[in-house]
């Protein structure tokens, strides 16, 4: 039901923003929470590198000038604590798209054919715009998904970075359907992990058609679901051209290697998928792209659609959930304040630890 649906008002919330690197402030902020929208108390997140990157001063100047102060956090859920929609009621249980294309904050509908998360009028949570550190987050009913029973919280919260990855892989889902198809995956961090489970959990690629190429083996070993190489170790010059189709989702100063790698295996016209990011400019081997006829694609965040086949197929598999869970840490970190939130991500910059840093707030 509807909660005055023709009225609108003002939501006092609780924020604690990055106003510059190093230091969280508690700042009081105010939404405005109209038909069409609801207003979520976010219970749980896990921590992106992005946002890392923003609490240690690590993005460009011009980036941080740009962006602080803000909310940080994008990867997380909450329960509703008012609606203004139909969809959803008090009480409920849901994930955050951190994606929010325009159409939506003016509560419009969608005109223009550009995917909502490479719209030129989208905002996303903690990237220039407030994110899920707020006691109250006022969201269109579009950018939530509901949560199944049987999706415990801690798993629920690895969905966005899952989300991902099944965007990516959405870019060339008829390669992936074709029998015999044979996939490698550069990178062995979170994100690469979780984009592999969503090509065997939710894309069926079997252990024998999927390899996934690192540089750590005790994060390598984790992989048990596919073939797993060594970069150190692997005789790229001579392998031959065994995959079909490539992701790289290693980012920063390894991409270059990694894209590059790829290319000596990869086979003529494959198509290769570049997820990771890097601040600088990358080299790559444009020659052998031209010569084998290879097709790149740039991919970015993702959309409502992407969470709701996510969260569909973490609730139907067990065994999905379990390889996700490989992921967490042994305890969660219990943010009460700004001051817990800054020990936190000091805690976590200084950490090299392979599994999400869990916040799980009390407000």
């Amino acid at each position: 039901m509807l909660k005055n649906p023709d009225v609108s008002r003002k939501i006092a919330s609780k924020s604690y923003r990055l106003i510059k690197p190093g230091d969280i402030e508690e700042v009081n902020l105010q939404h405005e929470l109209r038909p069409g929208l609801v207003d979520i108390q976010p219970l749980m997140a896990s921590v992106c590198h992005a946002d890392d990157r923003y609490f240690a001063g690590k993005r460009r100047p011009e980036a941080l000038a740009k962006k602080l102060p803000m909310a940080l956090l994008h990867e997380g859920i909450g329960t509703i604590k008012e609606s203004m929609s139909d969809k959803f009621k008090v009480g409920q249980r849901v994930v955050i798209v951190p994606n929010v294309p325009g159409y939506m904050l003016r509560g419009e509908k969608k005109t223009d054919t550009v995917p909502d998360n490479y719209s030129t009028d989208s905002v996303f949570l903690s990237s220039g715009y407030d994110g899920i550190a707020q006691s109250e987050l006022v969201q269109p009913d579009r950018a939530v998904v509901a949560l199944p029973e049987n999706i415990p919280d801690e798993i629920a919260i690895l969905t966005e970075v899952s989300t991902v990855g099944y965007h990516a892989s959405s870019h060339v889902a008829d390669a992936l359907a074709k029998p015999g198809c044979r996939i490698a995956l550069f990178g062995d961090g979170p994100v690469g992990y979780m984009a592999a489970a969503v090509l065997h959990y939710i894309r069926g690629i079997d252990k024998d058609h999927l390899t996934v190429f690192g540089a750590i083996p005790d994060r390598l070993n984790e992989f048990d679901f596919a073939n797993k190489e060594l970069v150190t170790e692997y005789d790229f010059d001579h392998a031959g051209e065994q995959f079909d189709v490539i992701f790289e989702a290693t980012g920063g100063n390894f991409s270059s290697s990694a894209i590059n790698e790829g290319i000596k295996v990869i086979s003529r016209t494959g198509k290769f998928v570049l997820m990771g990011v890097s601040e600088d400019l990358v080299p790559i081997d444009t020659r052998d792209i031209l010569e084998k006829g290879l097709t790149f694609y740039g991919t970015s965040r993702s959309t409502t659609p992407d969470f709701e086949a996510v969260v569909k197929a973490m609730s139907q598999s067990q065994d999905y959930q379990d390889t996700l869970r490989k992921l967490l840490p042994k305890n969660e970190t219990v943010i009460k304040n700004a001051s817990d939130l800054n020990k936190a991500f000091e805690a976590i910059v200084a950490s090299k630890a392979w599994y999400k840093a869990v916040l799980k707030f009390e407000w």
